[in-house]
């Protein structure tokens, strides 16, 4: 939970879902995410820019002063934006709000004012062309688009308005309402943030640590990533620590733009690649070498069928040992594992969200399986610390449970030669459109994960020999049986075994 008082941040989560429904309604909403997020974005940043121009003109005496100091040293302030009001004690974000003729063409305007000054958000805010036509259809109509900046200046988001963790939460809350409405592509933007929350915990990272997501979507799990960081210090009541180093890829620009609008909304530093990481990753040493990490979350797309074996033939980076390799054509899930495992250093630990199919395909089939032979191969090279089962319909673009796979490349040498296995399947509360895991949920799983402690129903740990006597099968699911596990299980599931 951020800190702050939580009706204050619900409020806030209120609002800002209020001002995103003011174009068309709920349900049409997630269609102009790309007009929303940057707007209130900008609106942060003007706010932002208003307490740090207050704060120069409270020491030399008046604001037309403070713009002209902020716009001769820009290092003075965050982000200088060039909206100055035609009256310098009006609020900077009053430009925006102000504009009456040809709205669409004036932000656009100046959104790419305000990139070509910050180099940082060039290709984040000025991406989008609020004047965009459809077949002569305007995309969003001048009066919708009032109707928008209208209900986002009806709340300040400045300095002392809103905490950075409650702007941020509250980001991140309209970045999941989206998802909620966007069917089938919500899960490349969007990971549950218990799921994310749960990895952290786990993954237990250290400060000044360097952590990556080679598919970050939005950079949620990154983000649990620091904040769970965050909580481990406040609770040692250290305040001097060094943040943890964030490094991203994404594919898609939409979301790459968004991911960098949600690492900045929430006082975070990271650097975010744009490109497919699978054939291209941008991460690298000044040998060409892929470049290693502490930590690795991700949430690859499930399942990708368009990586051949070429793919992996082909690569010059060494992600694809002999003897595991070329998982099959129909799912990439295995080959995501080996990139991830190869972006860990000696000692890094990753957790990567699979579909539960990954845990058990091709065991118990005569002959040889490609995929069974990846998995094989980490286990047998005892890289797979722990597997948990997750509960069925958290994700936003499909019903199925999910897994999470933890690696770790130094696993102590109590946990060698065996695999903690979780079966979290009933730990959930209903919920529209969406199952949820509960804070007492997430709690349990953490705990559980983190202490390997055995537990009925829940958890076992399980060594490679009786792994190997299943043909490799590493579903928690396959081990630890819940009273009515039988009916929540997924049928192709039953029948491989």
């Amino acid at each position: 939970m951020a800190n702050g008082n939580p009706e204050k941040n619900k409020s806030l989560e209120s609002w800002i879902w209020d001002a995103a429904c003011s174009i068309r309604g709920a349900k049409d909403a997630p269609k102009y995410k790309d007009y929303i997020l940057p707007l209130i974005f900008t609106k942060r940043l003007c706010d932002v820019f208003d307490d740090e121009l207050n704060r120069i003109a409270a020491e030399v005496g008046w604001r037309q002063k403070a713009f002209q100091l902020a716009r001769a040293d820009q290092k003075l302030v965050r982000f200088y934006l060039p909206l100055v009001p035609a009256d310098p004690e009006q609020p900077v974000w009053s430009v925006i709000r102000k504009l009456s003729d040809k709205i669409g063409e004036g932000v656009t305007t100046q959104m790419r004012a305000i990139a070509r000054e910050n180099p940082l958000l060039q290709g984040i805010i000025d991406r989008v062309d609020f004047n965009a036509t459809t077949h002569g259809q305007r995309d969003l109509d001048d009066d919708r688009l009032s109707n928008l900046i209208e209900a986002i200046s009806t709340k300040r988001l400045g300095l002392e308005d809103v905490e950075g963790d409650i702007i941020g939460k509250s980001y991140e809350y309209l970045i999941r309402k989206f998802a909620e409405g966007s069917g089938q592509s919500a899960g490349e933007f969007y990971s549950p943030g218990e799921v994310g929350e749960i990895m952290a915990r786990v993954l237990d990272p250290e400060p000044g640590m360097e952590a990556y997501d080679p598919t970050c979507g939005s950079v949620g799990l990154l983000i649990k990533l620091e904040l769970a960081l965050k909580v481990k210090m406040k609770a040692s009541r250290r305040t001097d620590y060094a943040p943890l180093k964030l490094f991203g890829q994404e594919y898609i620009p939409e979301t790459w733009a968004m991911a960098n609008m949600n690492m900045i909304i929430h006082d975070m530093e990271g650097q975010i690649e744009i490109g497919d990481t699978f054939k291209n990753p941008k991460f690298r040493n000044r040998q060409g070498e892929l470049r290693t990490f502490d930590r690795v979350v991700a949430n690859p797309m499930w399942n990708q069928d368009w990586f051949t074996e070429a793919d992996y033939d082909n690569d010059e980076l060494d992600r694809f040992p002999a003897g595991a390799g070329f998982p099959g054509k129909s799912s990439a899930d295995w080959g995501w594992v080996q990139h991830i495992h190869a972006s860990l250093n000696p000692t890094g630990r990753a957790a990567v969200v699979l579909d539960t199919g990954a845990a058990s395909r091709g065991s118990g089939n005569a002959g040889t399986n490609k995929e069974k032979t990846v998995r094989q191969w980490f286990v047998d090279h005892d890289l797979i610390e722990s597997v948990l089962y997750l509960p069925e319909n958290l994700f936003y673009n499909t019903t199925a449970p999910g897994i999470v796979l933890f690696l770790n490349k130094a696993k102590p040498r109590a946990r060698q030669g065996k695999v903690f296995l979780v079966n979290a399947s009933q730990v959930f509360e209903k919920g529209d459109p969406k199952n949820f895991i509960p804070e007492a949920g997430i709690q349990r799983i953490a705990d559980t994960l983190i202490g390997w402690t055995e537990a009925e129903k829940l958890s076992r740990i399980v060594d490679h020999a009786e792994l190997k006597k299943n043909d490799y099968n590493i579903s928690p699911s396959r081990y630890i049986h819940t009273s009515d596990a039988e009916t929540y299980r997924p049928i192709a599931e039953i029948v491989e075994e």
